[in-house]
């Protein structure tokens, strides 16, 4: 069934868009298999844009240029961003760093992302204390005693709107509809343990989901189409 709903951004934006991704995803160096399969995704949508020959990185002055001006637009963006950033269950600084470029660029000051900053995962720490940090969680030395410190980030996150098919698509494509991790371990036909979702242990793992399944409705019910694809 083919979509009749208008998007809300040109292809330009769109390409810019996912082009801020990616380089994002590349932003600490690394290539885990959560950035694997993000930017596999990125590559196969970009490509079916006209806008752009391949996929690159994109400077932040270049990425505010393609955007506009419109404030909605850059702050759903930076959640997007914000999303992949922590995919792996890590906030690095390069990420950090990155984030920051990209707000200024868009001229746009987020309050709620100052809570991400007190779990940034910093390697000097960990050799000046001796012990390892946890992932998404901040180093001893930045100790709070709020019980939540991502609470704002997490209700800046749900606010997202979901109003482009193509960036409704991209969300359900790359956010799994259940982790692959999860499983029971089976002997003689009797089940002896079972595994987590993994994923559960980053605790944005509801902001993944809730977008997604409001990513899933927007598709079928505003712009009527078929998700049994994204359902399997």
């Amino acid at each position: 069934m083919t979509s009749t709903t208008k998007s809300m951004y040109t292809d330009s934006q769109v390409a810019a868009w996912l082009r801020g991704l990616y380089t994002v995803a590349w932003a600490d160096g690394n290539y885990d298999p959560e950035e694997e399969e993000l930017i596999a995704q990125l590559t196969k949508d970009l490509a079916e844009l006209d806008e752009i020959e391949g996929l690159k990185p994109i400077k932040p002055e270049e990425l505010a240029t393609a955007l506009g001006k419109d404030p909605d637009t850059a702050e759903n963006f930076l959640r997007t961003a914000v999303l992949v950033a922590v995919a792996d269950g890590v906030y690095s600084k390069p990420e950090y760093e990155l984030l920051h470029e990209f707000c200024e660029a868009l001229e746009i000051e987020v309050e709620a992302l100052k809570s991400l900053e007190q779990t940034l995962y910093q390697p000097e720490t960990e050799t000046e204390t001796s012990s390892a940090a946890s992932p998404l969680s901040p180093p001893r030395k930045r100790k709070s005693s709020h019980p939540d410190l991502l609470h704002p980030v997490k209700d800046w996150l749900d606010d997202m709107e979901v109003k482009d098919p193509r960036l409704a698509r991209f969300v359900c494509k790359v956010i799994p509809p259940q982790c692959p991790f999860e499983r029971d371990i089976n002997l003689f036909g009797r089940t002896i343990a079972h595994i987590p979702a993994l994923c559960k242990l980053n605790p944005l793992y509801e902001q993944f989901t809730t977008l997604r399944f409001r990513s899933l409705s927007y598709l079928a019910d505003e712009c009527d189409e078929d998700i049994s694809e994204y359902i399997k």
